[in-house]
């Protein structure tokens, strides 16, 4: 029988009895429908999981007794960091759930010149919010014991001139392939474009700051599939797929 996983944010250790905050309670009792005695799994993000056990469940408090240190850990040995052209809606709450479940380890949300979604300073932070909620909830679902960080939202050209290491520009316009980039690495930063790709400009923004350009097959893909595609060859090459 599978144990429900659940993220905490705040320090976990053995021996703890721990009153949940309001949406992990709602979760474990309303959605799960768990009862008292049940095992459950508390991480915070930082690095390995506990196991535990429901002391008390009902409308008042979930409680939870941490009884031991789990010490595992799922994470690649390829650090991948995602600058995402902001897509709209549905697809770029999807391509951040998926990335999260191939092991990326830092996104950042990017405003580009077709990028289609406007915002103003609440907006952003309420984007911004709903984007690491999901972070955490696909964190969750997949195993991980560690919350991959989420940038905060920036321009393409703040953020291109930040990056270090092997830079890493998703053009279908580009000769070289992934296979061709150096054999050896353990920290890649991918660029990516929102719908309708960069423009002309960015594209030479990328270039001035180091980016190799580098095509994913012979066909155009979409921002979500790119991102996806990308990321599994990476693991695959350099990661924990082989």
């Amino acid at each position: 029988m599978r144990v429900s996983r659940v993220y905490i944010d705040t320090a976990l250790n053995v021996g703890q009895d721990l009153a949940l905050n309001e949406e992990a309670s709602h979760y474990l009792r309303s959605v799960l429908r768990l009862k008292a005695e049940q095992s459950i799994i508390l991480f915070n993000g930082t690095g390995g999981e506990f196991a535990g056990k429901l002391t008390e469940v009902s409308r008042k408090s979930v409680r939870v007794k941490i009884e031991k240190l789990l010490d595992r850990d799922v994470e690649s040995p390829l650090s991948v960091h995602i600058g995402m052209g902001i897509s709209r809606g549905d697809r770029m709450d999807w391509s951040i759930q998926k990335a999260v479940e191939l092991g990326v380890n830092q996104l950042t949300p990017l405003i580009t010149e077709r990028c289609v979604i406007k915002f103003n300073d609440d907006k952003k932070l309420q984007r911004w919010q709903h984007w690491l909620h999901i972070i955490q909830h696909a964190t969750e679902q997949s195993g991980r014991t560690r919350i991959p960080e989420l940038g905060q939202i920036c321009p393409m050209a703040t953020w291109a001139h930040q990056q270090q290491g092997l830079k890493v520009f998703l053009d279908p316009f580009a000769e070289q392939t992934l296979t061709q980039l150096p054999e050896k690495t353990q920290q890649i930063t991918l660029l990516s474009g929102p719908e309708g790709g960069f423009s002309d400009h960015e594209r030479k923004l990328a270039l001035a700051a180091g980016f190799i350009p580098v095509r994913l097959g012979a066909r155009i893909l979409r921002t979500e599939t790119a991102i996806l595609t990308a990321l599994a060859a990476v693991q695959t090459l350099w990661g924990d797929f082989n």
